[in-house]
């Protein structure tokens, strides 16, 4: 097809216009990358975030003002643009319905948008995180309806699964190897061309699907890790052993174990969900995948585990959940970063709402996180929180709560109930009865 060796042809002289949809965690770094070599649009829906990186600022942390080169950068609000394209990237959220179905609107909503546009010997290349068969069996049809189009013939279509980590330092997109499947063996090909430019490893594999199963394998793997230990950590609580200190333990052999720690649940954009979306999948080829679903159920289960620990810390104090004061330290998923995307704090938040507790929040990282009990903003001053507070959960290992010398103080002194998730006091719990570790 001649329309396809013109896009091997514009890859290879750097003159192909790359399109992103949706500039999120996700798009917005892919954008950046791909705009040092080629000239970019990158489309968003939502006008008032164009407009920012229009000025030249970033919203998203991984990805800092002096990155955007509006030269080769071009956001815009309107989709049109995205008809100058030859490759338009699809990187938009892939959340669950209440009910832990997947949500497939947003591909949706942007496979109707493309298809607007599409024409002749443009390739669409879908990013976003989803179940094995997406791509060729839900984005295709989408493609072809609205656009009158055939894919194969007319247009092009691959999968390559996201491998963004929002605040690592070390790897990033361009030194990340990068996955790719096509709906044919060429489109594969032309796709690994694309993506050399901007990440010195491609691994290429059969198809669409298979791509599409390598991100399912990769959070699915540590998903039910986390849990197994988070099990392991219910068991051993009520045998009195520390598993933070097993754990180190078991870290010095050095072959056939890999760490992983308990924590008070799941957050971010992929672990929570991928389970998910693969025991969706599943069960429409007869498989009920009990083992990733009770995985997901133990993951679940700890933001409530977490309060309880809380209320047995309180009972030290002879106190109760209801009235008592509780400081929910961190909102963000993980360290350092201050994405609250399904973070645990809201769980923990609400529970503890809903049990009829006082409840502040800090994060030195973000400011405010969204629960059903409304906004909750992050209080100034930690110390100050402290003092106020009765019980003091450790929900995030930010650096500023790694071995705290205030809280390590209070808490020796009997100041304050400690609920340490993370270890990140990294104190025995024989050193306080007012400090409780997961």
């Amino acid at each position: 097809m001649s329309w396809v060796a013109d896009l091997r042809d514009k890859v290879n002289d750097e003159s192909a216009v790359v399109g992103i949809v949706g500039l999120g965690y996700v798009g917005l770094p892919l954008a950046v990358s791909f705009s040092k070599k080629f000239k970019v649009i990158g489309y968003n829906n939502k006008p008032e975030k164009v407009e920012i990186l229009q000025q030249g600022k970033s919203y998203i942390e991984d990805v800092k003002d002096e990155d955007l080169n509006l030269n080769s950068f071009h956001p815009t609000s309107d989709y049109q643009k995205l008809e100058k394209c030859d490759f338009i990237i699809i990187a938009v959220p892939t959340p669950l319905r209440e009910d832990k179905s997947p949500d497939l609107s947003y591909i949706e909503n942007a496979g109707e948008t493309l298809g607007k546009i599409l024409h002749k010997g443009q390739f669409v290349i879908l990013k976003s995180t989803t179940y094995p068969g997406t791509t060729e069996d839900f984005l295709a049809p989408i493609l072809e309806e609205t656009s009158n189009l055939k894919v194969g013939e007319d247009f092009g279509l691959a999968y390559s699964p996201e491998r963004v980590d929002p605040g690592n330092k070390k790897y990033k997109i361009e030194n990340t190897a990068n996955v790719v499947g096509g709906l044919t063996p060429e489109f594969t090909s032309i796709c690994k061309m694309l993506f050399e430019d901007v990440t010195g490893n491609v691994i290429e594999v059969k198809d669409c699907k298979t791509a599409e199963a390598v991100k399912m394998i990769e959070n699915i793997f540590r998903n039910v890790n986390i849990a197994l230990v988070n099990e392991l950590s219910l068991i051993f609580e009520k045998m009195d052993i520390d598993l933070w200190e097993s754990i180190e333990a078991a870290k010095t052999k050095p072959y056939g174990f890999m760490p992983f720690y308990p924590g008070p649940g799941v957050g971010g954009h992929c672990i929570p969900l991928d389970p998910y979306y693969l025991s969706y999948r599943a069960k429409h080829f007869g498989i009920i995948p009990r083992f990733i679903e009770t995985a997901g159920e133990i993951n679940d289960f700890m933001p409530i585990h977490t309060v309880n620990l809380a209320k047995k810390g309180l009972k030290k104090i002879d106190k109760k959940l209801r009235g008592s004061k509780i400081l929910v330290l961190g909102m963000a998923y993980k360290s350092n970063i201050s994405d609250t995307r399904e973070s645990p704090a809201v769980n923990i938040i609400e529970e503890l709402k809903e049990a009829g507790s006082q409840v502040k929040v800090y994060d030195p990282h973000t400011s405010c996180i969204k629960t059903r009990y409304g906004p909750f903003h992050s209080e100034k001053d930690l110390k100050t929180s402290l003092k106020w507070a009765d019980c003091a959960i450790i929900v995030t290992d930010h650096d500023a709560f790694i071995e705290n010398p205030t809280m390590i103080n209070m808490v020796k002194k009997d100041e304050i109930i400690i609920v340490d998730t993370r270890n990140a006091l990294k104190l025995k719990t024989d050193e306080s009865d007012y400090y409780i570790k997961l």
